[in-house]
């Protein structure tokens, strides 16, 4: 049997799902319940797994909720903390888990009954093909509007991403997450914690094996006229904590994923017209589209006018940055 690292190579493996919240209760009923079904194998390598759950100061009744259904849910666990944002939960759940591998979901994703045994066989297949345990695994995140039966959504060429560390379906060694340095709790806002520590792990050499089989249903409502400022004013807080992310490493690469780079602005600025079509002035076309029972095509079209406040919100903060230098 041979040693990698703090891992040895067909050992056993104890899961602790790590799941931060905050007022998502609904889905998060359906997200509890998917992992208390999980169907292992009868040679499977996972001896146990644990669901930790860190509620980041919820108002909706969550944690009174776990409380009156705890005999429900006898592999979860859950700490509380003050609102202070998903880097800062994941961190204390990290801190706070038993296992030896961290799994990263977030609570509005549904997983299917063999997701926990699809990232065990994955991890068994990585160390034997890396010959380490220095290398993640990552599941594949179907995005659906589907409430009452969110595993029903087909995959779509949207649900692509490109991302190295994205924590909506990840299962990694907890000692690479220390060494690492966990999430940068300075990432308040939105966007960007887990692919920063995503850089980190590749400088410590960490490889991405892809795990499709581990498929989680990330659920959203299904898109209305009326979200859109809150969207807006997420894309200006993840162009703002893009600027940090650059600051941290200041590489290319990064650039690229903050789109940050003269190719964006010329990109977004053409096909918004210089933010001519804007929210104002696509309102009738995507409220169109909706009533149309076509709220994610309405949706894609409306990240025309989204990427743009991203991209204008990203070059508004690193100008202020230099600024203030």
């Amino acid at each position: 049997m041979l040693e990698m690292g703090n891992t040895v190579v067909g050992e056993t493996v104890f899961f602790s799902v790590v799941i931060p919240t905050y007022n998502r209760l609904p889905i998060l009923q359906k997200c509890l319940r998917a992992l208390e079904m999980q169907e292992l194998s009868a040679s499977s390598t996972v001896t146990n797994y644990e669901v930790v759950l860190v509620d980041d100061g919820s108002t909706d009744g969550t944690l009174d909720w776990l409380v009156a259904n705890k005999e429900e849910f006898p592999h979860v666990r859950w700490f509380q903390q003050n609102h202070a944002g998903p880097a800062a939960a994941r961190n204390l759940g990290v801190e706070q888990a038993l296992g030896d591998t961290i799994i990263f979901i977030d609570s509005d994703l549904v997983v299917l009954k063999n997701f926990l045994q699809a990232h065990a066989d994955a991890l068994v297949q990585g160390k034997e093909t890396i010959g380490s345990d220095r290398f993640f695994t990552y599941g594949a995140v179907i995005n659906t509007c589907n409430f009452d039966n969110p595993t029903a959504e087909p995959y779509k060429i949207t649900d692509f991403s490109a991302a190295f560390f994205a924590t909506g379906n990840v299962a990694i060694p907890k000692h690479w997450l220390e060494k690492a340095g966990l999430f940068d709790t300075g990432f308040q806002l939105y966007g960007w914690e887990d692919l920063e520590l995503g850089v980190r792990l590749k400088n410590l050499g960490l490889k991405l094996i892809k795990c499709p089989a581990a498929v989680g249903y990330h659920w959203h409502p299904p898109f209305n006229l009326e979200q859109i400022p809150n969207l807006i004013d997420k894309e200006i807080q993840r162009g703002r904590m893009g600027v940090l992310f650059y600051q941290k490493h200041p590489t290319w690469e990064v650039r690229m994923m903050i789109q940050m780079t003269w190719l964006h602005r010329l990109l977004w600025g053409i096909l918004s017209l210089n933010g001519l079509l804007n929210e104002r002035t696509m309102a009738p076309f995507l409220r169109w589209l909706i009533k149309s029972g076509k709220p994610q095509l309405a949706l894609e079209v409306a990240r025309i006018f989204l990427n743009w406040y991203n991209v204008k919100g990203v070059y508004e903060a690193y100008a202020q940055m230099h600024k203030v230098a």
